[in-house]
């Protein structure tokens, strides 16, 4: 199944948490086949004095949503994030399932592809460079469709970014 994630970081060294993000990815859900490019972008939803960077990736796997999610929690707490009762705050890590395939799933726990996707510009943005014809199943638009009707006005600016290798284990 071709998932879509996209990752984002706005505390601490974010690249690093980017990164290792990716390495643990590939390790524990599938293996990745595309990844758009670097951006920052304004916090969405909350004051912050940090900016994230985000990023888009695209892996191929055979495992559950359900184990995909439960993965990615681990991933997050191995990166040291914090979870807590407010939804938008700063975090090291903070990986989304945007789509599986073409999968609607609608549980307390698990909603995709990601209902607030269409409203966000730093989400929209490395996904159309990876996906733009990539068809939204719930709303029957392109990607490119998406972004082009996204009324999000804060900035997302592409970085030139050197990947490190990380090495960790899960």
């Amino acid at each position: 199944m071709k998932t879509y994630l996209i990752l984002g970081s706005n505390i601490g060294d974010k690249i690093y948490y980017l990164n290792n993000a990716v390495e643990l990815i590939e390790k524990n859900i599938g293996k990745i086949i595309l990844k758009s490019s670097v951006y920052e972008s304004e916090p969405w939803g909350f004051e912050s004095k940090s900016n994230f960077i985000n990023q888009v990736i695209c892996v191929d796997t055979n495992i559950s949503p359900e184990k995909i999610l439960e993965n990615i929690l681990l991933i997050e707490k191995k990166l040291d994030r914090v979870r807590s009762s407010i939804q938008f705050t700063d975090r090291t890590i903070d990986i989304d399932i945007l789509f599986i395939d073409d999968l609607i799933i609608d549980k307390e726990n698990l909603k995709i592809p990601h209902p607030l996707l269409h409203k966000r510009k730093f989400v929209l943005t490395p996904l159309v460079e990876i996906a733009e014809d990539f068809v939204h199943p719930v709303f029957k638009k392109t990607i490119e469709k998406l972004l082009e009707e996204c009324e999000d006005k804060l900035k997302v600016i592409k970085l030139n970014i050197e990947y490190r290798t990380p090495n960790n284990e899960f």
